[in-house]
């Protein structure tokens, strides 16, 4: 059985994009989801993908759009929820990422069961809000990890589950 995890950054006020973009950088931040998302399919939206403006490597893109004429070289498109989560079970996926924007982790939010979450220590400008997570999730491990010469922020890497 495939499990669907979600994996994002949010500032303390609940920005998670501002422009198209990440509204901050963090080094540690970007090796984490590197080491958990390798070897994976991650789903991603269409805006998302174009702000990255390439596939992810060692990763099967799936990009998720209303658009039938869009293409992504190196991905495979996607139109719902319930066909990327198909093309990554039928591949035999054990854990699919979902990584975001907003409105696919709107989405996705009731079928995740694995959070993957950084709390950015800081209050950040940005347009784009994590949308609520829901309830019943439970705290499996946390990290405080201090600010670098690479990182703009502090954060807290946070793992939660739920039923």
């Amino acid at each position: 059985m495939m499990k669907i995890s979600a994996i994002v950054a949010v500032s303390e006020n609940n920005v998670i994009g501002k422009n198209g973009h990440l509204p901050w950088h963090l080094s540690q931040d970007l090796k984490r989801f590197k080491a958990i998302t390798s070897g994976h399919h991650i789903l991603l939206g269409r805006k998302n993908y174009e702000d990255i403006g390439r596939p992810l490597p060692n990763r099967v893109n799936l990009v998720l759009t209303r658009d039938v004429s869009f293409s992504a070289p190196g991905c495979t498109v996607c139109h719902s929820l319930k066909e990327a989560f198909k093309v990554a079970e039928d591949a035999g996926e054990s854990e699919l990422f979902i990584i975001g924007g907003a409105q696919i982790y709107a989405s996705a939010m009731p079928f995740v069961k694995k959070l993957y979450l950084t709390r950015v220590q800081a209050e950040t400008d940005g347009e784009v809000l994590m949308p609520q997570i829901g309830g019943g999730w439970k705290l499996i491990s946390e990290e405080k990890v201090p600010k670098t010469e690479k990182d703009d922020f502090p954060c807290v890497f946070r793992v939660l589950e739920r039923e």
